[in-house]
């Protein structure tokens, strides 16, 4: 489907050697970390939004517009704590899911405007010997090209593939201005859609001349190991292997202690790439602070496992986890070689 070359990356170009070297350190949760502000409506809509007619709270891509100084203040705690790679804060900024607020016309904004942001913070805390790296992130959205909406119309769609291609274009438009590293499609339950991200994703940088690296991460629904569109891990990843991504992996859903033998599956499949792992801070409590239940003790424990046993590449949190977490993850996984692919895909770029 896609007409992904093997040309060196313009962006992200050290990180195949890195991911081969050490085993990196995502950041971790951007709702988790902004729900400790307490931030009101007035603090979604700032000034630039304080007549608009749609309730703008709960709709953290926008903050980056409106309140860029806590985004960016949590890219630094996460920095500070240990991460290689911080993701923007963009998991819902696609005009698709916009829509629901009435700023669809504002996504590529959003994307711009948040790479802008994370970008700053990476550039303050990274260092020539410690370089840090921002991913674009691009979320599901909340239509979906493979599952009915209609309960009594299972060939019902409320998207197309052209309609979900179009809005992951736009936004990997602003991520990319506002200078990313590399894009992260996550979070991903429909496989359909993730095709969409990927496509798009190949048309942007056949037509910008500029090739940055792509991870790739699905999540578990529940214990049965597939994901919502009903595949198998090893179904998913021989749908999407095609976009030779620099990595694959599992993210969010049911927390690593669940997600255990899907990550060793993937490691065995997908001998060709790298594999990430960021799971959530164990199962929802809404009785907790957080909302889940693993503390960073917890959580780092359960992904030292899979350190030890030679699953992972990149590693961090999901839902609930924090700059605790991440803190603890990075000096437990300190010590463990990365997982060694079977296949040098890329390995005329670990020899640059």
């Amino acid at each position: 489907m896609t007409r992904t070359t093997d040309h060196p990356f313009t962006r992200g170009a050290g990180l195949p050697a890195l991911l081969a070297q050490r085993i990196l350190v995502l950041d971790g949760a951007m709702g988790t970390m902004i729900q400790r502000h307490h931030l009101s409506e007035a603090d979604f809509r700032g000034q630039r939004f304080a007549g608009h007619p749609k309730d703008l709270k709960g709709n953290y891509d926008v903050l980056v517009l409106t309140r860029p100084d806590i985004v960016r203040q949590i890219h630094r705690q996460y920095l500070e704590a240990g991460a290689d790679l911080i993701e923007t804060n963009t998991f819902g900024a696609t005009a698709i899911a916009q829509e629901d607020y009435g700023l669809a016309h504002l996504a590529r904004e959003m994307n711009r405007e948040a790479a802008r942001v994370a970008r700053a913070a990476a550039d303050d805390i990274g260092t020539p010997a410690r370089p840090r790296f921002v991913a674009g992130a691009l979320g599901p959205t909340p239509k979906t090209a493979s599952i009915s909406p209609d309960v009594n119309d299972p060939g019902a769609r409320n998207v197309s593939f052209d309609q979900l291609r179009e809005a992951y274009r736009e936004q990997a438009e602003g991520l990319l201005e506002g200078g990313c590293d590399l894009f992260l499609v996550e979070t991903i339950f429909d496989t359909l859609n993730a095709k969409a991200a990927i496509f798009a994703l190949d048309e942007l940088m056949e037509a910008s001349g500029e090739r940055l690296p792509v991870v790739i991460s699905g999540t578990v629904t529940d214990a049965s190991g597939r994901i919502l569109s009903g595949q198998t891990v090893q179904a998913f990843w021989h749908s999407v292997r095609h976009a030779r991504p620099l990595a694959v992996g599992l993210n969010c859903a049911l927390g690593a202690a669940v997600m255990r033998p899907y990550i060793e599956e993937l490691s065995k499949v997908a001998g060709d790439t790298f594999v990430s792992c960021y799971p959530n801070a164990g199962l929802p409590n809404p009785m907790s602070e957080t909302g889940f239940d693993e503390t960073p003790e917890v959580t780092s424990a359960l992904l030292e496992d899979f350190a030890r046993s030679g699953f992972l590449n990149i590693a961090g949190g999901c839902c609930g986890t924090t700059p605790e977490h991440i803190a603890a993850i990075a000096q437990r996984l300190a010590p463990y070689r990365p997982r060694t692919r079977q296949d040098p895909l890329f390995g005329h770029l670990l020899a640059a």
